[in-house]
């Protein structure tokens, strides 16, 4: 059964990548559609998010925004399709913006390890077939359970001469090498870690616990962080790219201060576009002493 699953997720990506830009986007909103109309476990935990992300918001602004997210997670989904299964040069095209180039490579001239930090939000699938055609990251992923589907995007993620490591031990341990030794990292700095290897820090104003792993990686100064996003553009022509510094406080000995840091760097970014964030991850799941769950 978990071949069939994975045989048939494979071939709808390659269906959506054979399809109009327009007609991918069409289906991925239809999806995030369907999703928002029905009464899906993914839209209650969409609502459970945002309810406490942005307590302010009146109830039918944020109901809206609950349509909007999961229109856009729905698109991304579809979208990455085509960043996985299209020529690169092709992909490429879709970025009609690059902010803060300047960054990024001012983190590349040093000389030192490079962390390039992303998040759920925006198209994170684009972002990196683009980054690993400048600079070779090793991407550090979790492997999907359905293997089909895992062996193609570790095939498609690493067509551009980069490499991946699974979030293992053993994979671990060998992104901290290649970053001591001067290479590149690419990670994703927002899922949930467990208990011992994170703090509670805010994000959007909530108590999240939040990894340790990128500012152990970068404490003073040892590498260079360097935030990056995509972020859908409001016309649905491509993406906006974004490469930003890390505030200092990232680097420093204070371990909730350099998370907090880190947390501060991406929600910059969700804020700017609140609908692109993955907002059915259960980010939220495990609360601080006392506090009850919310999922």
């Amino acid at each position: 059964m978990e071949k069939l699953k994975g045989a048939l997720v494979v071939g709808l990506l390659r269906l959506f990548a054979l399809l109009p830009w327009r007609a991918v986007q069409a289906i991925g909103a239809l999806i995030g559609w369907l999703n928002w109309k029905l009464p899906t476990r993914s839209r209650e935990v969409v609502r459970i998010n945002l309810r406490h992300c942005f307590p302010h918001m009146d109830e039918a602004t944020r109901e809206r925004l609950v349509g909007e997210s999961l229109r856009d997670i729905g698109k991304t989904f579809t979208e990455s399709a085509c960043a996985w299964i299209w020529p690169s040069q092709k992909a490429f095209t879709l970025i009609r913006h690059v902010e803060g180039m300047e960054v990024l490579q001012q983190a590349l001239d040093t000389g030192k390890g490079v962390v390039l930090i992303t998040s759920h939000l925006g198209n994170w699938e684009l972002l990196l077939q683009y980054v690993s055609s400048l600079c070779k990251p090793v991407i550090l992923y979790r492997p999907l359970k359905l293997k089909a589907v895992d062996d193609m995007l570790v095939k498609q993620r690493v067509r551009l001469g980069n490499s991946v490591a699974p979030s293992t031990k053993e994979g671990i341990l060998g992104l901290i090498k290649t970053v001591r030794r001067g290479g590149v990292a690419g990670i994703a700095a927002d899922p949930e870690p467990s208990l011992s290897s994170g703090v509670f820090v805010p994000f959007l104003g909530v108590p999240a616990l939040t990894s340790k792993f990128v500012p152990s990686l970068v404490n003073g100064h040892k590498a260079t962080g360097v935030f990056m996003h995509a972020l859908r553009l409001d016309d649905g022509s491509g993406y906006r790219l974004v490469f930003e510094a890390p505030a200092e406080a990232l680097y420093g000995d204070d371990v909730e201060a350099a998370v907090a840091a880190l947390n501060a760097g991406i929600e910059k970014q969700v804020r700017a576009a609140p609908s692109q964030y993955m907002w059915t991850m259960k980010r939220f799941k495990k609360r601080p002493p006392g506090e009850e769950k919310w999922y």
